[in-house]
């Protein structure tokens, strides 16, 4: 349980959390808080829904299997086209990221150390769910002791302003919702973890959820909390960089350092389960040598992305919020009812008021509005969210 718990949590902990101040600083902090609610609560109940559709599946199939097994194949490209937004937009904010972080740490060139980032993520992603649980698990204790050293020594050294977190602009609340969806968008790892601990005890799949899903809102609340209570409005869109400058060079390196960790045990979980839906979809043998070509989809589009500086690192991400999580609120609604229906196995476990006809309905609300959101903001509609 606990290894599933890292890896959900460091899904999550990437480059959502380190842009999540700086989506905020015009909607302010309660409005965050309102968003991160929504997102992260009806997020959790869509990953539960997954994890009863992998449970109802007798054959081991990932996201977009089990979209192509109960909806056809529109649902099966529909899902892949959600997990390869996601991915791209993650995996190109860490090729930029993670450039700038170790050429100011070590003082190497940026592109160089991209390019180290990119051939050490790529290398654990291609070795599998075993190599990758484990290398969560341990940089998850170390990542989580330095973001609570940062909070800590924010609170306990120049403080917090309080007047800068009692802020609330509600028109930002949906902008902000987006970004939230991307930080909690770790649907697509579920029926590899439901798969993975089905054969001891498959119990345990809706707790390591819900408890991966409970740490992930404590730490990325906790950080705005800090950032923003410090900083207010003058936080960078990668908030390490002016919260590390702003308390000193000892806190500078150990926010960048918490950067880099953030961003590499998300790349690794995202840019994974992105290669094996790759080899799903294409039906290639898992271990043969189109691995290598599934993990070149993944990696090198997102770099040569990266390299052409396209878009911005928080409206990448909240882009691929936006449109990647309208399809992962929406389709595990329609996965559960026909799983339900087509299923050819009772789980051992299954959702219960989760599942209602009302806690569905909000899901598909969700998808809906951040659709509409997203392509209202590209088509410049509507006025930008930070």
């Amino acid at each position: 349980m606990g290894q599933g718990v890292a890896l959900i949590f460091g899904t999550n902990i990437g480059a959502g959390i380190l842009s999540l101040p700086y989506a905020a600083r015009n909607g302010g902090f309660l409005a965050l808080i309102i968003a991160l609610l929504l997102a992260g609560t009806l997020t959790t109940i869509a990953m539960l829904y997954i994890a009863e559709v992998s449970l109802r599946t007798s054959k081991p199939l990932q996201l977009a299997g089990l979209a192509e097994r109960y909806l056809g194949g529109l649902g099966r490209w529909l899902v892949f086209a959600a997990v390869m937004i996601n991915a791209i937009g993650a995996l190109t904010a860490y090729a930029s990221g993670s450039g700038l972080i170790l050429h100011n740490l070590l003082g190497i060139p940026p592109l160089l150390g991209s390019v180290v980032f990119f051939a050490l993520g790529s290398f654990v992603m291609f070795k599998g769910l075993h190599a990758t649980g484990w290398v969560e698990a341990m940089i998850t204790a170390g990542m989580a002791t330095i973001i609570f050293v940062l909070c800590f020594w924010t609170i306990l050294g120049p403080g917090i302003n309080f007047e800068n977190l009692l802020v609330l602009h509600p028109f930002f609340i949906i902008p902000i919702v987006n970004l939230a969806i991307f930080t909690f968008m770790a649907q697509y790892i579920v029926p590899e973890l439901a798969r993975g601990l089905d054969h001891s005890n498959p119990s345990v799949v809706p707790k390591t959820i819900t408890a991966g899903m409970g740490v992930t809102g404590l730490v990325i609340s906790l950080v705005p909390f800090a950032a923003l209570g410090f900083l207010g409005k003058n936080v960078s869109e990668v908030v390490t960089v002016s919260w590390g400058e702003a308390l000193g060079p000892v806190a500078y390196y150990a926010a960048n350092i918490f950067a880099l960790l953030a961003m590499f045990t998300s790349f690794i979980a995202i840019g994974y389960t992105a290669m094996r839906n790759v080899i799903d979809i294409g039906r290639w043998d898992e271990h043969g040598p189109l691995r290598w070509l599934s993990l070149g989809v993944v990696v090198i589009p997102p770099f040569v992305i990266a390299l052409l500086n396209l878009g911005g690192f928080a409206d990448a991400l909240g882009y691929a919020g936006g449109f990647a999580g309208a399809i992962m609120t929406t389709v595990p609604v329609l996965l559960l009812r026909k799983a339900r229906a087509n299923g050819d196995q009772e789980p051992v476990w299954k959702v219960t008021w989760q599942g209602s006809r009302i806690i569905q309905g909000l899901l598909l609300l969700e998808g809906a509005i951040a659709l509409c959101y997203s392509l209202g903001s590209l088509l410049q509609l509507l006025p930008k969210g930070w």
